[in-house]
């Protein structure tokens, strides 16, 4: 057998192989060997191997051992803290932000930045360094009309409200609004009432997770995720006053919800995009049009 295998790989031309199966019968059995066929045999024959092999590990528990396999959650994983990397990043370039502002506002840097060549000094953007919204503006045509004081273009006359049904106080579904009143949150006023630059409000720094209250008695109009402000809510309150505050963490109310004066209605935050740091954005409108909520609180 030995000298066989040694034949069998050293010719390099066609060889002829005789096969006897029984030495005392004539069957013999003759084959022509060549060398060529039988190294592409073999070859083909161990490629099918590898393949089988190699498919049988992918398809088993097998394939764990391998060093340089990767499980689908471990992907999931990856991907999860690659989402999380790039959010850390946003919000560190935020408060960054923020704390730049807070330095300026500390330090008294509030100068406005100066006019450009391109622009009127009338149609120019008033705003401070120290403004927590980045909200560009203005956001309407006729922001004059929102101009302070801001009135209604037409009133009741003045015997108009003897038509209506007079009803006692503990009748009354809403008390009139209170002017002035407490601010709805404790801080401090970054940016304010600037109607010329679209800021319809007053913003407000204050630490995240503070209470947000009622300015006064009303009901709940609006709460909901907006893009821009973030978690907003809105209180209709009595005389033809809206009060709006948003940029919260959560809402404490829903659509339709009776509030009391000083009754916390949400929970401040840092939501939406026109923000760059914890603050509530407030707006109180009077019959459609604007007003400076600082002319209507105390303390601010």
């Amino acid at each position: 057998m030995k000298e066989f295998l040694t034949d069998l790989l050293r010719f390099s031309h066609p060889e002829r192989f005789v096969i006897v199966e029984n030495p005392d019968t004539s069957a013999i059995r003759r084959y022509i060997v060549k060398p060529k066929r039988l190294l592409l045999l073999f070859c083909a024959l161990v490629c099918v191997g590898a393949l089988l092999l190699t498919a049988f590990i992918h398809i088993t528990v097998l394939q764990e051992v391998l060093p340089d396999y990767v499980s689908d959650e471990i992907r999931s994983d990856a991907r999860l803290a690659n989402t999380r990397l790039i959010a850390l990043e946003d919000s560190l370039e935020v408060y960054a932000k923020y704390v730049e502002q807070l330095r300026r506002l500390l330090t008294g840097d509030l100068d406005s930045p100066q006019a450009t060549a391109e622009q009127p000094p009338d149609e120019q953007a008033v705003s401070t360094n120290g403004s927590m919204d980045t909200e560009p503006g203005p956001l309407s045509d006729n922001w004059m009309d929102h101009r302070q004081p801001a009135v209604p273009i037409t009133h009741l006359p003045a015997n108009s409200k003897a038509s209506i049904q007079q009803v006692s106080d503990g009748q009354r579904c809403l008390s009139s609004f209170q002017a002035p009143a407490m601010p709805p949150v404790t801080g401090f006023v970054t940016r304010g009432f600037e109607a010329q630059a679209g800021h319809y409000a007053i913003d407000v720094a204050t630490q995240e997770g503070t209470l947000v209250r009622s300015v006064g008695d009303g009901y709940v109009i609006l709460a909901d995720w907006t893009q821009k402000g973030g978690y907003s809510i809105a209180v209709q309150h009595a005389d033809g006053f809206v009060s709006i505050y948003k940029h919260n963490a959560r809402l404490l109310k829903h659509v339709a919800d009776r509030v009391q004066l000083r009754e916390a209605v949400a929970v401040s935050g840092n939501s939406g995009e026109y923000t760059t740091g914890p603050h509530l954005h407030f707006e109180l409108w009077n019959n459609g049009l604007a007003q400076d909520p600082q002319l209507y609180l105390l303390g601010l």
